[in-house]
């Protein structure tokens, strides 16, 4: 059933459709705005180099930032499929759960990163996990009210609008990190850096507090956590459309072994300063800025898959950009193109799956969407930290770049547009 089939709900939602597309407008906006602040792909991997230069911890950002993010997902799913009230997820507990740990950031790395480096390094990682792991288990939600309260018509404009704005905003943090950690010696430039993220984050929760949301009861029959876990390979069996864009997404992930150690790599190689290096930031924000308005427009008319496909070949692009790269203006691009890439796939990738099922499943599929490749995109990281300690970085690029090339193989010649039917 959809969120239309019960009395006054459709007009309910088109009713307040103007009040909820501004204000999840402004809390998506805040946000990006905040993370431009404390980049996973940039400024996180630099803050940790001052401590450490093994890999192994560099990579644990990304390990984090996609574990934590798409792990817990599904077992949440079922919780929040039946729940009538979905922000009840985002708004009450990732209060606690999301935001929290990014307003701690700040205090710990001002007390602790010049006095108590090696304690330094375990709070960051200890609220940072906070942070991820909190996000995945209230994502689902947000997702599943996203759905519910913008029409899918609609869906891709009000991602592209939402994001391009924040990421433009985020241009003007992406400008503002270099100056900060080039006037503010080490650790002030970062905490204050972390301080502002941690303002804009909690303003982005104000904003999405404020979203109405009409209450729907999900009509089938209640199922126990036990019993919902041993039924999903049913549902992957029954649909092999969605196995084959799984599969797809599943191989992307292992691509991204690369991510986290593109900053790092050109710092080491040309021995750039973390002001300069967290330019690349600049980059990056006007490539999520622009591409997202471009995607969000284009998922509209032509399909998400589509976007997809693009983004998978941009991807592929930066990589062998950076194999190729002489010098470090060279990674100016090639975070442009990563900022591209971010921007085609969150918006496809978190709209795509709505297509794919109907509303009483749509918590589930969107679990299993995020969760299955989470766990690829958990270990890559690690992969890619140690390919790079034992052999190096470009041996890691290459085969960063080949797995992303056979993902995107797979997404466009098996896996059908579930909006038209057809490849």
């Amino acid at each position: 059933m959809s969120e239309t089939g019960e009395p006054g709900v459709q007009q309910q939602i088109e009713r307040n459709f103007q009040w909820n597309f501004i204000v999840n407008t402004l809390d998506g906006t805040s946000y990006w705005f905040g993370m431009s602040f404390i980049s996973a792909t940039i400024i996180l991997p630099l803050y940790v180099s001052h401590f450490s230069n093994n890999p192994l911890l560099i990579g644990l950002i990304p390990f984090l930032a996609s574990a934590g993010f798409l792990v817990p997902q599904i077992f949440v799913a079922n919780i929040v499929e039946r729940a009538p009230i979905k922000k009840f997820f985002p708004v009450n507990i990732g209060l606690f759960t999301q935001r929290l740990p990014m307003i701690l950031m700040a205090p710990a790395a001002y007390f602790l990163a010049t006095s108590q480096p090696g304690l330094a390094l375990t709070s960051f990682f200890v609220l940072y996990t906070w942070h991820t792991f909190g996000s995945g288990f209230t994502v689902v939600g947000w997702q599943d009210m996203i759905a519910k309260i913008i029409p899918v018509e609609r869906r891709g404009r009000f991602f592209g609008i939402t994001n391009f704005i924040g990421n433009g905003a985020g241009i003007l943090g992406a400008v503002a990190v270099p100056f900060i950690l080039t006037k503010y010696t080490f650790p002030l430039g970062y905490v204050i850096s972390f301080a502002i993220a941690a303002t804009l984050i909690f303003l982005s929760w104000f904003f999405l507090s404020l979203t109405r949301e009409p209450a729907v009861q999900n009509s089938k029959a209640p199922i126990s956590q036990l019993n919902y876990m041993r039924s999903l390979p049913a549902v992957l069996r029954k649909d092999r459309n969605f196995r084959m864009y799984l599969l797809a997404q599943i191989v992307f992930s292992l691509s991204g072994m690369a991510t986290g150690f593109l900053a790092v790599y050109a710092v080491h190689t040309w021995n750039m300063p973390d002001a300069q290096a967290s330019g690349f930031t600049i980059a990056m924000q006007i490539g999520l800025a622009l591409s997202n308005l471009f995607f969000g427009f284009l998922a509209d008319r032509k399909g998400h898959k589509l976007s997809l496909e693009i983004s998978l070949i941009f991807s592929f692009a930066s990589l062998i950009l950076a194999i190729l790269a002489p010098s470090p203006w060279w990674f100016f691009p090639i975070f442009f193109l990563r900022g591209a890439v971010n921007a085609g796939t969150f918006i496809s990738s978190i709209s795509i799956v709505y297509e794919f099922t109907d509303a009483e499943n749509r918590a589930t599929y969107i679990g299993l969407s995020n969760t299955i490749p989470g766990i690829a995109g958990s270990i890559a990281p690690l992969v890619g930290g140690w390919l790079a300690g034992v052999v190096s970085y470009q041996a890691m690029f290459i085969l960063s770049a080949i797995t992303g090339l056979i993902s995107w193989v797979i997404m466009r010649f098996m896996v059908r547009d579930p909006r038209r039917g057809q490849i």
